[in-house]
């Protein structure tokens, strides 16, 4: 890595460092009470969903007697094997003795933002210039906006989208084991990582096609992606006594066999009308997926945003805009040649204070109702 990238990374984690402190110290001086957003404190950040849940894996895992005893979240006992143990597990390598597990939580958030804004800017500088790359990266630690909160909330998603770009990035470098790695790493986050596997597996069957080569030297280490999801079942048959844990945690797989069910759904994950911006997400998801066509063919950096987008189709959510974060960096990548132009950058600026104040607004609101936070330092 020249001097260049290293200069470029160093101000970009600077940055990602500064925002994050910035907001968190918003809620420890609370600066939203000040200005009539009502009253906050740095427990507001630790109760924002879904951090509790992974705070109770963190200290039982999924064993439902332990959870029962010990915290009284309103959900049923059966959800929390919809929780992916890596976040948590993570959570577990700073609680012990070190710190509380909210402190650790939110460490482990920030380890993350850290880790995605990194291999943000690796996975662009493979297709822009050192300039361009820079400006994007800096764009994409606050934009969407909804991503930014999740880069300051107790979430995975910042590790997850980063393991995703850091296993496309080794990929493209042809190093597959380290590649298949993180994308086994990813899987261990949330449960879509299984499409970054079908992605490659569809990249393989392409390249198969095209040359009637199995090259399965480079392919095979991927089988780790699945083969992680049967240990983390494994777990959940240990700690519940039901290998299906996952799929009876009750009102949390919200795929439906009908396209835009989002629109049509009445369950308490939409309960509103107030819709349309969901029609302007996958539009512009669409609009980068021609471009990312148009540039890369059947490539894996068209192929998996491809496969989340019409996966996040089916989706019957109201936060759409959560779901399909995994494709917010290839969005950017498709648009980059526009986004890195002076008269936009201006426009970046004048929006930054938005993303933050609705960071503020949408934090202050999203908070599961904790009563006694005892168990979970």
């Amino acid at each position: 890595m020249n001097s260049t990238k290293i200069r470029h990374l160093f101000l970009l984690l600077s940055l990602t460092l500064f925002s994050t402190l910035l907001f968190w110290a918003s809620f420890y001086f609370d600066i939203p009470g000040r200005i009539g957003m009502g009253h906050v404190s740095m427990e507001t950040i630790w109760a924002n969903y879904d951090g509790p849940n992974y705070l109770a894996i963190s200290k039982c895992g999924y064993r439902p007697d332990c959870i029962r005893n010990k915290f009284s979240l309103p959900q049923p006992l059966e959800y929390y094997p919809a929780h992916f143990p890596g976040f948590s597990a993570l959570i577990n390598i700073f609680q012990p003795g070190l710190l509380s597990g909210p402190r650790a939580m939110l460490l482990v958030t920030l380890l993350g933002s850290l880790f995605l804004t990194t291999f943000s800017y690796l996975y662009f500088s493979l297709f822009f210039s050192p300039h361009k790359t820079y400006i994007l990266t800096l764009i994409s630690i606050f934009f969407p906006a909804r991503l930014f909160v999740l880069r300051l909330i107790g979430a995975p998603e910042s590790w997850f989208i980063g393991s995703i770009l850091a296993s496309l990035y080794f990929f493209k470098q042809k190093k597959y084991f380290v590649s298949a790695l993180f994308a086994t790493a990813a899987q261990t986050f949330k449960s879509p990582g299984i499409l970054l596997f079908v992605a490659f597996f569809c990249h393989w069957l392409i390249t198969f096609i095209k040359t009637k080569k199995l090259n399965l030297s480079k392919y095979i280490w991927y089988l780790l992606s699945p083969l992680s999801v049967l240990l983390i079942f494994y777990l959940y048959q240990w700690q519940t006594g039901n290998f299906w844990a996952y799929f009876h945690s009750g009102d949390n797989i919200h795929l439906s066999l009908i396209p835009y069910s989002v629109f049509l759904s009445r369950n308490t994950w939409v309960n509103t009308i107030w819709l349309e911006d969901v029609i302007y997400i996958f539009g512009l998801s669409y609009m980068a997926l021609l471009i990312l066509y148009r540039r890369f063919k059947l490539k894996i950096s068209f192929i998996f945003p491809l496969l989340f987008t019409l996966a996040t189709v089916f989706v019957g959510h109201r936060d759409i805009s959560r779901y399909t974060a995994p494709v917010y960096p290839f969005i950017i990548l498709a648009f980059g040649r526009y986004l890195t132009k002076k008269s936009f950058q201006l426009i970046f600026l004048l929006l930054v204070p938005a993303a933050f104040l609705f960071a503020l607004n949408f934090v202050a609101g999203n908070v599961a109702p904790i009563a006694n936070w005892a168990p979970y330092l």
